[in-house]
């Protein structure tokens, strides 16, 4: 028994037939990570050039007060964000809470009454169904007199494109494509695949918004939905690109019309990006977007030892062990059981270098229409950049697990997972 496994039995009570499982996995996994880390190593390379090539300097890192008028540092910083995404302009604001608030945003200030959004990949994550109002809710899309249809997925779980582009007519002005699988069992969006999507409906009606979900995709891959034709690009700061340092706040970019469009909306007429104080926001949003590479090659890495290890241990897992391609950070495991469940969540929660004697319970949150149980004892409330999982309590009962910034802090996480879900079915 090797010093890492003693100090894993002798702290955490992890078997040594665990650990050496894990292990087993990782070595197996040595092309993978090899790929990711030559995406992680260019895309470091490239956002350092963006960085130089804007002129940012320690002044930006300071932010203003009151209205926010002249602030520098923001400037830059959302031309440094505009350029990495491959878009015209951008929106990078602490005013933003949360991916939610963004993709709202994006949405209410591109739709009129009377306009027509359409849902690529049938329904979208649970907290945007309150916005689109799919059951009328007050103050959504649906009640201000917007239109709205979803395109089901094909039978594989991907995108129907023939179906999507017979759907958009004379009233549709937005497209919504959300990457990531949310709480869904299907298979994230590739750049390639979101390509596809943005050129059929393009063909269809050139002036048609496309408005594209890319939280937890963001440096998964080595171009963004901007070099893909996406009109507007939306996420967290809180995920992917705050590179577990960004304290709060969410992104908007894209082209310069759409993103002006959605300042209006965050604001008011008139004030649109030229206000907002950015306070103390300015440093760490830009430092955790320069670590961001780094941070989500870890994550990445993370999600492709869970998905060799759990397969290993006789769970359907998505994507599975070995997939060709990741587009997200988060990793499907099918658990078929509530109490899995728990035992999963609560046994990540004591990977957590905070609140890690706490034990997460299912709970109602704002957005959802079932309890949903959630664990991550990070430095950022809610941050999906740090090590986490959550779930909805429904079947199949599926545990999506994210982040981390240290494969060594994931790996402890799988095995006291493991370790939970071993003991009790023995």
């Amino acid at each position: 028994m090797n010093d890492r496994h003693r100090f894993l039995r002798e702290s955490y009570g992890v078997p040594e037939e665990l650990s050496l499982l894990l292990e087993e996995v990782e070595y197996g996994l040595h092309d993978e990570f090899a790929r990711i880390d030559d995406t992680a190593d260019y895309l470091q390379i490239r956002l350092l050039r963006i960085f130089q090539e804007h002129g940012a300097t320690d002044f930006h890192l300071h932010g203003s007060t009151g209205y926010g008028y002249g602030d520098a540092g923001r400037d830059v910083l959302e031309a440094v964000f505009a350029d990495y995404f491959g878009c015209e302009s951008a929106l990078v604001r602490n005013q933003i809470i949360s991916g939610t608030h963004a993709i709202a945003l994006g949405l209410s200030g591109n739709l009129r009454p009377g306009g027509g959004l359409i849902s690529a990949l049938g329904q979208p994550y649970d907290t945007l169904r309150k916005v689109i109002g799919a059951k009328g809710e007050a103050g959504s899309l649906v009640d201000a007199g917007v239109d709205y249809r979803e395109i089901p997925l094909t039978d594989t779980g991907k995108a129907d494109i023939a179906a999507l582009a017979e759907a958009v007519d004379g009233r549709t002005e937005a497209v919504f494509i959300q990457r990531s699988k949310g709480y869904q069992w299907r298979p994230s969006v590739t750049t390639a695949e979101l390509k596809a999507m943005i050129a059929a409906v393009k063909r269809r009606k050139p002036e048609v918004a496309c408005i594209v979900d890319n939280c937890y995709c963001e440096f998964a891959d080595a171009l963004e939905p901007g070099f893909a034709g996406a009109d507007l690009v939306i996420g967290s700061l809180i995920k992917n690109p705050g590179g577990t340092l960004a304290p709060s706040g969410g992104y908007i970019a894209g082209k310069k019309h759409y993103v002006n469009a959605c300042a209006r909306r965050l604001s008011a007429p008139g004030l649109e990006e030229g206000t907002g104080a950015s306070l103390g926001f300015n440093r760490p949003v830009f430092q955790g977007f320069f670590q961001a590479p780094m941070t989500v090659g870890q994550s990445l890495k993370g999600a492709a030892l869970a998905a060799g290890f759990f397969q290993r241990l006789g769970y359907e897992v998505l994507p599975n062990a070995g997939a060709a391609e990741r587009p997200d950070i988060v990793q499907a495991i099918k658990l078929g059981d509530e109490g899995k469940l728990i035992r999963f969540c609560r046994a990540i929660q004591r990977a957590c270098p905070l609140d890690a004697s706490f034990a997460p319970e299912p709970a109602m949150l704002p957005g959802y229409d079932c309890p949903v149980i959630m664990a991550g004892g990070g430095f950022i409330q809610g941050s999906s950049s740090e090590l986490s999982a959550d779930g909805p309590l429904r079947p199949p009962y599926i545990a999506y697990l994210q982040g981390g910034f240290s494969l060594a802090q994931i790996r402890l996480g799988l095995l006291l997972a493991a370790k939970a879900l071993v003991s009790e079915a023995n």
